[in-house]
């Protein structure tokens, strides 16, 4: 039922948006179509923080160390791997389709961008620095990059300063609850307290996704409508870049229905179209959203029904949300092909390699950075000598375009969480086994020390019932017989409890 909506909230958003365009509505009218996706986007991304938290934490804690190591070298080789895989399947598109010619660079005109300072190494140190934050609550709202100021009265000379931009560090956050997962999981009985408590934040967190996905239907409609209302020119602009969103489009769907099916089936073996149709409720909020992270609660909620295991999932989301790039690493490798087909600028086999590794390369170092593609972009037509200035040319479709890539960047995360599942299986069964024969253990050992415990107890009582048939019943106004016997028990002197009975009981000597 809910899916049903999503879909047709996608369906009217697209089917509105067309239809209004031709009223040429006011930009405030406009803004209030776009309020209620505005809300909504605004409550998935309120809730990624204590979502990646609380399910990183518990995530780790339920592994040990090496496998916590395991899974986290074989997340980073897939996203190396398939990102790879993405570029290439862009670059053959590209020239197969060849969508850029001089003639689209006559109708569409010079670029605007300007020309920036861009040093792959500053990114991959910046990835660095990102990753091990020096102040974990300044990570919450603030992201460190390096940046380029100008000497004065020195032409194309640079200084390089470390400066922090708003936006959350979710590089170092991931990294330092990874960390945290892994040694209180470490600890063992003594951490459960806390290991649980984290437990019902990560529940807590996941029922608030499941009520808000009531309202997605509105707000995916929302965004959606207000996007393609506006964007100016939205015919021409289509009809002249045509091609390359063809060529894009196509690379992103091939790439989604054949090569990840393929993947998941060689190491799953399990129907992969399958497993994508329990996706597709996450496919429409990332389209919708252009955000892998604000689609990640979703995201959690469509792997827990495709049964992944959740220590994997929650190990594994979280970093593909940050690091992985494969839709975008397929999308800058065409779009730098089609700016130098553009200006008609000869490539070989080495410019072409060297697009592949750059996009590829770049789309992890830039995990942290804003506007990813337009950096990606900058530093790919830099290693090529092609003009940057036309990446303004290409902005007008990006809206579009994002869209696309970001499903795939989505559709990887899950993907290389259900493989890493499937290969780490072995480890795991060993590990559930083994924590199975301690919990068993434990067990035997309480019972063992409960029984004993009771032993000793039902003794005294024992001998207290054959003591007291060989005595004359006796009451005192407080009632301190009993503790007479338990004196009488421990001493096992029949002398002096003779004399006790006598000085409690005259009447009786």
């Amino acid at each position: 039922m809910l899916l049903l909506l999503t879909f047709t909230g996608v369906l009217s958003g697209f089917v509105l948006g067309t239809l209004l365009r031709a009223l040429e509505l006011s930009p405030e009218t406009i803004l209030l179509i776009a309020y209620p996706g505005e809300l909504f986007m605004r409550l998935l991304k309120l809730m990624i923080l204590p979502l990646i938290i609380a399910s990183l934490i518990t995530g780790a804690a339920g592994l040990n160390a090496k496998m916590n190591g395991m899974i986290a070298l074989r997340t980073i080789v897939f996203f190396i791997a398939t990102s790879l895989l993405s570029a290439c399947v862009g670059l053959v598109l590209v020239i197969v389709l060849h969508p850029g010619n001089p003639e689209t660079k006559t109708l569409l005109g010079s670029g605007t961008t300007i020309d920036k300072k861009i040093d792959i190494m500053d990114n991959f140190l910046d990835l660095g620095r990102n990753l091990i934050p020096d102040n974990l609550f300044k990570a919450a709202f603030q992201t460190a990059g390096t940046k380029y100021v100008p000497v004065p009265e020195k032409f194309e000379e640079f200084t390089k300063n470390l400066s922090y931009r708003s936006g959350t560090n979710t590089l170092g956050i991931i990294f330092f609850c990874l960390t945290f997962g892994t040694v209180l999981g470490s600890l063992g009985k003594r951490a459960q307290l806390v290991v649980d408590f984290f437990k019902v934040i990560d529940e807590v967190i996941m029922k608030m996704v499941n009520a808000i996905m009531w309202i997605s239907p509105v707000g995916i409609s929302s965004v959606i409508c207000a996007k393609i209302l506006g964007v100016a020119h939205l015919g021409s602009v289509m009809s002249q870049l045509g091609l390359f969103i063809f060529t894009v489009c196509s690379g992103i769907f091939i790439y989604q229905f054949t090569f990840l099916q393929a993947i998941y089936f060689v190491f799953v073996r399990k129907n992969p179209f399958k497993f994508w149709w329990g996706l597709f409720q996450a496919w429409m909020t990332a389209f919708a959203t252009a955000s892998t992270a604000a689609a990640l609660p979703i995201t959690f909620r469509c792997m827990e029904k495709n049964r992944v295991d959740p220590r994997i999932s929650k190990f594994v989301l979280p970093i593909g949300a940050t690091v992985n790039m494969d839709g975008t690493a397929l999308f800058v490798t065409v779009a730098s092909i089609f700016i130098a087909q553009m200006n008609n600028i000869p490539l070989n086999a080495g410019s072409y390699a060297t697009v592949v590794l750059t996009s590829t390369a770049a789309s992890i170092a830039s995990a942290s950075v804003p506007s990813a593609a337009l950096v990606l972009m900058l530093i790919v037509l830099s290693a090529i000598d092609a003009p940057v200035q036309d990446v303004s040319l290409l902005w007008a479709i990006d809206w579009f375009v994002d869209r696309c890539r970001t499903t795939n960047n989505m559709l990887g995360d899950a993907y290389g969480a259900a493989v890493v599942a499937a290969l780490s299986k072995k480890e795991l069964q060993a590990m559930d086994e083994l924590n199975e024969k301690i919990r068993e253990k434990e067990e035997d050992d309480l019972n063992s020390s409960g029984t004993g415990i009771s032993g000793t107890v039902q003794e005294p009582s024992n001998q207290e019932s054959l003591i007291g048939m060989h005595k004359s019943p006796s009451t005192t106004s407080n009632g301190s017989r009993v503790a007479v016997e338990e004196v009488i028990l421990v001493e096992n002197s029949t002398d002096e409890e003779d004399e006790e009975t006598k000085a409690l009981n005259p009447s009786a000597a």
